[in-house]
């Protein structure tokens, strides 16, 4: 006979955050919001934390290099999405670690035999104002000068002008040398009055570029998270079906942790790969795991090795797959089984496995609730896929801007490997639509808000960490009258500004 829950599931809409005691050291400044990333024994450091709560989702219209960094700019986690070729996706995790906090990379060289008119177009194209020149203008080639808006004047110049008769060659170029750190090459910067410093390796070939912008925005980003060299972190996205050809690839790239991207992670093929990784790894890489809803998918995975566990099926703003197949469960009823399950897991063995919660998030306080009912990090697709950094276009619509957003299991996606049991490649129907969602701007700017929702409210709460805050939330469910009453009500209201809609 089947089993059948005595109660229901239910979504972070039906709860709120009952206030508690706050001292008056209980201050947003004050709140730290660091978490473990993966699993760890009583007594001692995870291997891997991060500064924010916050992962985005392995979404091919989320998740691209240029949001990881942003995101590890900010405390965070990308994992750089695995519907794609290897080669395509080592790429992009190989961009995001060639990207030093404060080094930037080279995207775009001009040849010596180049005009004003190449560095015209190059500059109207990008918006980059320091170009380097190399001999073939590749980014391997060897530099032999460098031109910035102060090198030429449009005005007195032809546009034919051959770049070598205005660049400043390499001669007479102020440059660090590979290895320089980058206290370093700050200090060349300001002693030498310079807007840019390239950094040069023993070859003469150009590595990267420090510009005395970034000297602020690197003091702007404290959280900032960095590898042991300096280089952002980022986390990547496997399947089931290619691992062990696409993990290799992954790990030379440079990805700090792996998560195997699926529905429903209580299988054997999830296992499986968990195994195979332990067997040619060790412990050295680290794997996350998923999604399961209850206590024994939590449990089947963290006997399989799982170094952390997504929680959550059919919650996504963009996932029909309780709609097509009639499987799922209310997030937050999920996250309170499997927190359960993990606190159970923690007192038997003395391993602390963290939690992921995945999907379900509509409102920013969502986000304080669902680290309330356990869960160490959130990914987040939606709330990820408005801002500029996400890999889709911004297009117009009826007249306001907006991004393009759709499922791993669209038809546009057709990332069939996520929804893979096991039998005949390929996608016999849907579990995802295809959507635009409103353009929000810059990441920094969004998160920064919506971070400061959740330091407020965990100090309202007497939390000053996130583990206080699962240890002393007090949380109640809430009547459809009552969630009427918690927002405006019974009055016209003037301006719509002060929505919570992330």
């Amino acid at each position: 006979m089947a089993y059948y829950y005595s109660t229901p599931s239910r979504t972070f809409s039906e709860y709120l955050l009952v206030p508690g005691y706050s001292s008056k050291d209980c201050i947003p400044d004050n709140v730290l919001l660091e978490t473990p990333l993966v699993k760890y024994a009583q007594g001692e450091q995870p291997a891997l934390t991060m500064n924010i709560p916050l992962v985005s989702a392995v979404m091919q219209s989320v998740s691209g290099s240029d949001l990881a960094v942003a995101l590890a700019k900010e405390g965070g986690v990308s994992f750089i999405y695995c519907s794609q070729t290897i080669e395509e996706q080592a790429a992009m995790v190989r961009k995001v670690k060639q990207t030093k906090a404060g080094f930037v990379p080279s995207d775009t060289n001009l040849p010596v035999n180049g005009t004003l008119q190449d560095v015209l177009d190059l500059k109207s194209r990008t918006g980059h104002g320091t170009i380097a020149v190399t001999e073939d203008g590749t980014l391997e080639g060897k530099i032999v000068g460098l031109v910035t808006s102060r090198d030429y004047r449009v005005s007195r110049m032809s546009v034919t002008t051959p770049i070598k008769e205005f660049m400043r060659p390499f001669e007479q170029l102020i440059y660090g040398k590979d290895g320089i750190t980058l206290s370093e090459a700050n200090d060349l910067l300001w002693e030498h009055k310079l807007n840019a410093l390239p950094i040069i390796d023993e070859n003469q070939r150009l590595k990267y570029f420090v510009f005395r912008k970034d000297y602020d925005s690197h003091k702007d980003n404290p959280l900032e998270l960095l590898d042991s060299k300096k280089r952002y972190f980022v986390g990547a996205g496997i399947n089931t079906r290619d691992y062990k050809e696409r993990i290799p690839a992954l790990i030379e790239a440079g990805a700090d942790i792996l998560c195997i991207d699926s529905s429903e992670g209580f299988s054997e093929w999830q296992k499986m790969t968990i195994e195979w990784v332990r067997e040619v790894y060790g412990d050295t890489v680290k794997i996350g795991a998923g999604n399961v809803v209850d206590r024994e998918g939590f449990r089947f995975l963290a006997e399989a090795g799982a170094d952390f566990i997504k929680v959550g099926i059919g919650g996504g703003s963009i996932c029909i797959t309780r709609e097509q197949k009639g499987i799922g469960r209310g997030q937050a009823t999920s996250v309170q089984d499997v927190a359960a399950a993990r606190e159970e897991y923690f007192e038997e063995t003395g391993i602390y496995i963290p939690i992921c919660s995945d999907g379900g998030i509509v409102h920013d306080y969502h986000m304080t609730l669902a680290l309330a009912m356990g869960s160490d990090f959130i990914m987040l697709g939606r709330y990820f896929s408005r801002f500029e950094e996400s890999p889709t276009e911004k297009v117009s619509i009826n007249g306001s801007y907006m991004k393009e957003y759709w499922g791993e299991g669209s038809a546009r996606a057709r990332n069939w490997q996520r929804y893979d049991t096991g039998g005949k490649e390929g996608l016999s129907f849907v579990e995802g639509v295809d959507s635009y969602v409103p353009y929000a701007g810059s990441l920094k700017d969004n998160l920064a808000v919506s971070l400061s929702k959740v330091r407020h409210t965990m100090c309202n709460c007497g939390a000053l960490s996130i583990r206080e805050l699962q240890k002393n939330a007090k949380i109640t469910l809430v009547s459809s009258t009552s969630i009427v009453e918690g927002g405006a009500h019974d009055v016209l209201v003037k301006d719509n500004n002060m929505s919570t809609e992330n």
